[in-house]
C-alpha cells in the first residue's frame, strides 16, 4: 500500500527550503521588530511573510487541508486540532535569535492526521540542516539517518531548556527553581540555544540528551517531536504522562529512563493549553 502522505512530506521539504532562503536574505537587511504580548515577545515582518508563503504554497496543492500557524493564531485565528490533515507551522522558530543574528533559527512544520503526528520537517536555515522524520520511517539530517545518544543516566546528560522573562512571578520562580534542581543532580550542564525545534533536533541527533520546557506552543513542538521519536528518543509531558501536542509542555529525551528521572526534578506550573484560548 502506498504512503498517502509522502507527497505532503516532499512538498513540505520544498516549501521549507524556500522559506529558509527568504529568512537568510532577510538577515542581510535591517530587521523591523514588533512586539506581541510583551517587550521580549518579538515578531518580525519576516515571520509574517514566511508564514504567508508556506500556507499559500500548501493551500494551492492541498486545498482541503487545515492549518495552525503561529502568526495566524496571533492575528486571531483559532488554534484547534481536529482529525483533518493539519499543517502546524512555526515560520521562524527562534525569532529572538533571528533578530540578533544568533545562528539557531529554523522553519518548523508538523503534519497531523486524526490528531497524530505523521511527519515533521525542521529546517535550521542558517546552518543549512534539513531535519525530516516520517512516522515509522526514521529521522534524517540532510538525508543522513540520525539517532539519539541512548544515554540512560541523567547525571551523564547535557540538558537543554530555555530561560526567558516571565511576567508571572510564580512562573519565573518555578523556572529558576527547575534550573537549580536539574543542575544540582548534577548533570553535565544546561544549554539554551533559543529554538524549541532546534533543541529537539539536537536531542534527536545525539548532540544533547534531554530537553524540557513548559510554556511553548504546538507549532514549537510538532515538527521536532516527530524527529525525536523517529530518531529513537522519547517525548513525554513534563509530568511524565503521555505527550499532548496542545499541552504546551514537553520533555524530549534520549531514553525513557532519562525522561522519567527528569520529571522528578521539574516543578510544574500552569501554562494553559493551545486549544483552550490559543494564547
Amino acid at each position: 500500500m502506498s504512503d498517502p502522505w509522502q507527497e505532503c512530506l516532499e512538498h513540505c521539504v520544498e516549501v521549507a527550503t524556500q522559506a529558509g532562503k527568504v529568512i537568510r536574505e532577510a538577515l542581510k537587511s535591517d530587521i523591523a521588530v514588533m512586539h506581541k504580548s510583551s517587550q521580549v515577545d518579538l515578531v518580525t515582518e519576516t515571520d509574517q511573510r514566511v508564514e504567508r508563503l508556506i500556507i499559500s504554497s500548501i493551500k494551492a496543492k492541498f486545498p482541503t487541508h487545515s492549518f495552525i500557524g503561529e502568526e495566524s493564531v496571533a492575528a486571531g485565528a483559532p488554534s484547534v486540532l481536529t482529525d483533518d490533515p493539519t499543517w502546524i507551522i512555526d515560520p521562524i522558530d527562534g525569532t529572538t535569535n533571528f533578530v540578533h543574528g544568533f545562528p539557531f533559527v529554523c522553519v518548523s512544520i508538523g503534519f497531523t492526521v486524526k490528531k497524530q503526528i505523521e511527519f515533521g520537517v525542521v529546517y535550521s536555515c542558517i546552518e543549512d540542516k534539513m531535519y525530516t522524520a516520517r512516522k515509522g520511517k526514521g529521522a534524517f539530517c540532510n538525508g543522513v539517518p540520525i539517532k539519539v545518544s541512548g544515554q540512560e543516566d541523567l547525571s551523564q546528560c547535557l540538558v537543554l531548556t530555555e530561560v526567558c522573562f516571565k511576567k508571572d512571578p510564580h512562573r519565573f520562580d518555578a523556572m529558576m527553581a527547575n534550573l537549580r534542581s536539574v543542575l544540582t543532580i548534577p548533570v553535565h550542564g544546561i544549554r539554551s540555544p533559543g529554538s524549541a525545534a532546534v533543541n529537539m533536533c539536537l536531542v534527536a541527533s545525539g548532540a544533547a540528551d534531554a530537553y524540557y520546557h513548559a510554556g511553548i506552543h504546538c507549532w514549537d513542538m510538532a515538527g521536532g517531536a516527530a524527529v525525536v521519536t523517529e530518531a529513537g528518543g522519547v517525548v513525554t509531558d513534563v509530568s511524565g504522562g503521555p505527550f499532548d501536542l496542545m499541552s504546551r509542555r514537553l520533555i524530549a529525551a534520549s531514553s525513557r529512563a532519562v525522561a522519567e528521572r527528569l520529571t522528578r526534578h521539574i516543578t510544574e506550573f500552569n501554562v494553559g493549553r493551545d486549544d483552550a484560548d490559543g494564547s
